[in-house]
């Protein structure tokens, strides 16, 4: 069960965040809390498994990207934090994620690239293979975005 102030502070992450340089104590403020009483229930719910994750969503048309693509990177697993660390640096990529690989599809480590132009997306990935030595990919390109929306669990109202 969630108190009261958990679930006011759940339906106040549950959108978009603000854009601002302490979204957190923005957050609080409209709810007439600190922001460490804030960031204390988030760890607290996080750690009781209540939020798992937090994400954040590019939507890379808005700012000045026409290209992106998803390369899909095998990796050997002994190797893949530290490789998934270095595509991490690029400042083009804005997710860096593991999955299980399965038989018909061999990758483990995402990126999502960000460019002006597919060209540039793919010397960027060829870029990252080059500093990774991995040279088995796959790079995915988007076209057209689908409807991005976060999950809603108790109304802000």
């Amino acid at each position: 069960m969630l108190t009261e102030l958990e679930k006011k502070i759940v339906a106040s992450i549950q959108g978009d965040m603000p854009v601002v340089k302490r979204p957190y104590a923005k957050i609080a403020k409209q709810l007439n809390i600190t922001e460490e009483i804030l960031l204390e229930t988030l760890k607290k719910l996080c750690g009781k498994g209540v939020i798992r994750r937090f994400g954040a969503t590019l939507r890379h048309q808005n700012s000045g990207f026409e290209s992106n693509a998803m390369a899909a990177w095998k990796v050997e697993e002994e190797r893949v934090e530290e490789v998934g660390k270095k595509l991490a640096s690029f400042r083009q990529v804005s997710h860096c994620y593991r999955r299980n690989p399965t038989k018909k599809w061999p990758y483990n480590l995402y990126t999502m690239v960000h460019a002006r132009d597919e060209e540039s997306c793919r010397e960027i990935v060829r870029k990252m293979s080059e500093a990774t030595s991995v040279e088995t990919y796959a790079i995915l390109f988007s076209r057209r975005e689908l409807k991005k929306t976060s999950m809603k669990y108790f109304s802000t109202s």
